[in-house]
């Protein structure tokens, strides 16, 4: 019995190794063909290709890293093609590195893992793809900034009064941000909608040219007719205004001759400080502030004589003008009665044919040229630099500078300019007029001004003359005016 039971198991045996090697072939025929493909686990640039070939594969990528990116600009919607912004993945290369992956596992110890079915590590390789953030930032630029921004729009001048109505803010493209959320989008296989990133603009100060608009509607509206010459020097700009206007005619060219009177205690004020030297004596100072302060004739005429010289300082202090390059102003004679008229003065200003005022043989000047010695002084102040620094560079200093201002601070008259601006706002001036001895009339009234304000700070010279009678009351009036709407322009409270 026993000698035919040993045939039926060695059967069974054969037959289990025959089993086992077939199932084993199977899974070896099984694994290859997985192992042709990419591992499972492995991830290019973030995207599973485990179990694709090698064309397989990089139609996924392609699929994933060309399709277009959304963009959000305040509710629009934009889509655009990778392509169009110079983006392009290296899906060779990335491959490349991929089979390297798929061939590193020895091939009986991935077989041994596979027949256990155990958990194989995922593994990604990185993203590598081409594209230039220099021409990202253009296409943002010209292409979805210029056609979605909002700008912001500068106030505009109210009609018939020296106010600006608010401008409104505006949207504009974050570039710097928005750069790098489309780099972020483009690179990402799944976050590839984008809403970029934004910010407010802020309504701009009013346009120069409105203000120009403006200041000449108040001066129609004013009723004066005569010459009105105007110059605005924004101190921390080169933007200025500069005009001459008469309501009845027009525009006229600016840089006319006017009577200087008392402004012209500015160009002998800068003119004694060259001469004070370090340690003045106190009368000078209480002169100077009498000068300034006072507009008293009696202590100009003493600090001229005393400081300056006692006969020529008139022309001396025209050669300081000169030399500063302010060939308009001169001072020709002394302010006591029956002083001798040094020189007889011929300007660029007071030989034009085409406008006059009558100005003083003793004392002429334009808007303009007071308004550079204004600017001068307060960049020497300020700076410690400027065209006075320059030209005397041993004479005038930047204390004596500061002091100027501090002498023109204090002149407080609540008139013309200075009736134009808010209580408390520092108004460093100096203004003239006079009633003239032929007719027992006023004829011109000037007003210089550096004009201290939270929105900027700006000199401001004003002439205006008139060749009958210039009144004090409308006119003062309109240098009001004229001084508000410029306050208004540098502190106009616009939308956020």
């Amino acid at each position: 019995m026993q000698r035919h039971r040993f045939p039926l198991i060695r059967w069974i045996a054969i037959l289990f190794v025959v089993i086992a090697i077939t199932l084993i072939t199977i899974q070896l025929v099984s694994y290859s063909r997985i192992r042709s493909n990419f591992p499972l686990g492995l991830k290019v640039g973030e995207i599973p290709v485990g179990g694709l070939n090698y064309e397989e594969a990089a139609e996924r990528i392609y699929t994933v890293y060309r399709s277009p990116i959304e963009l959000t600009y305040a509710g629009s919607r934009i889509q655009i093609r990778p392509a169009v912004l110079g983006f392009d993945p290296q899906v060779e290369n990335m491959l490349a590195v991929a089979d390297k992956q798929r061939v590193t596992e020895p091939f009986w110890s991935g077989f041994w893992n596979f027949l256990w079915n155990r958990n194989i590590e995922e593994v990604n390789i990185p993203l590598n793809a081409n594209y230039n953030e220099a021409q990202i930032r253009e296409y943002l630029e010209k292409e979805i900034a210029a056609r979605y921004d909002t700008p912001a729009t500068s106030p505009k001048p109210i009609p018939g009064s020296t106010e600006f109505a608010p401008g409104e803010s505006g949207t504009e493209l974050d570039l710097d941000r928005a750069t790098l959320q489309v780099i972020n989008a483009l690179t990402s296989p799944t976050q590839r909608i984008v809403t970029l990133s934004l910010k407010q603009s802020r309504a701009p100060r009013p346009i120069l040219a409105d203000l120009e608009i403006l200041l000449k509607q108040i001066i129609d509206v004013s009723g004066f007719d005569g010459i009105v010459e105007l110059y605005m020097q924004d101190l921390e700009s080169s933007r200025k205004i500069h005009f001459a206007y008469e309501s009845t005619t027009g525009d006229l060219v600016p840089n006319i001759a006017f009577s200087a009177w008392s402004t012209i205690k500015i160009p002998v004020m800068v003119t004694a400080f060259r001469y004070l030297g370090d340690s003045p004596a106190q009368q000078y100072l209480d002169q100077m502030e009498g000068m300034i302060e006072q507009s008293e004739n009696t202590s100009t005429d003493k600090l001229a004589m005393s400081v300056i010289d006692s006969n020529l300082s008139p022309l001396i202090v025209t050669e300081t003008m000169q030399t500063l390059g302010l060939e308009n102003t001169f001072w020709a004679g002394h302010f006591y009665n029956n002083a001798p008229l040094l020189q007889r003065y011929e300007t660029p200003a007071n030989t034009r044919e085409d406008v006059y005022t009558d100005p003083d043989d003793y004392d002429q000047t334009t808007p303009a040229d007071l308004g550079m010695l204004m600017e001068d002084i307060y960049q020497c102040a300020k700076f410690g630099g400027g065209a006075l620094i320059a030209a005397f560079p041993d004479e005038i200093t930047q204390d004596e500078c500061d002091l100027m201002i501090t002498y023109m601070a204090r002149n407080q008259i609540a008139v013309l300019i200075q009736a134009g601006v808010p209580s408390g706002t520092t108004v460093a001036h100096k203004h003239g007029w006079a009633v003239e001895s032929q007719d027992g009339l006023m004829h011109t009234v000037g007003d210089v001004a550096l004009v201290y304000t939270p929105g900027g700070n700006y000199v401001l010279s004003i002439f205006v003359h008139h060749p009958v009678q210039t009144v004090f009351d409308p006119v003062n009036t309109l240098f009001s005016e004229l001084s508000a709407a410029i306050y208004n322009y540098f502190n106009n409270q616009t939308v956020e």
